[in-house]
């Protein structure tokens, strides 16, 4: 059975008409889309999403950013997906992270950093049944 992960398309990728590419590596890797919504992320589930950051300094920042606009929300599927995503992606501060990679070909920030991936199989299990609570195991 093939692993599966949370993969957030985030809004700054959203405005800059991205999500395409996004998915295109996604794809050309050989991983699947088992589930995708494009909606706005409220406080409630930033709350959710994020709750080991709520109280953290950085925090209010990244949820006004995460709940300013519209994102995509995937269920990625994959031989060992939730490494391969996160390969994908890249180093979390986009100016850090690879040439290559999502984040290192097209970001130039830490908190604008395209693409938000669970990082380990209990994140993911969380996160989409969060997400997307119908396909929760």
């Amino acid at each position: 059975m093939a692993e599966r992960t949370l993969v957030l398309i985030k809004p700054d990728a959203v405005r800059r008409g991205l999500v395409g590419e996004v998915i295109s590596r996604l794809e050309r890797k050989g991983l699947t889309i088992d589930a995708m919504t494009l909606r706005t992320m409220d406080v409630a589930l930033a709350d959710q999403h994020y709750a080991e950051h709520v109280e953290r300094d950085f925090y209010p920042p990244l949820r006004d950013f995460m709940t300013g606009g519209p994102l995509v929300s995937l269920i990625v599927a994959g031989d060992e997906a939730i490494t391969v995503v996160r390969t994908l992606i890249g180093a979390t501060d986009g100016r850090k992270a690879q040439p290559g990679s999502i984040r290192g070909d097209l970001s130039l920030s830490n908190r604008e950093n395209l693409v938000h991936a669970s990082d380990s199989p209990d994140s993911a299990k969380r996160e989409i049944a969060l997400w997307f609570p119908e396909l929760a195991e």
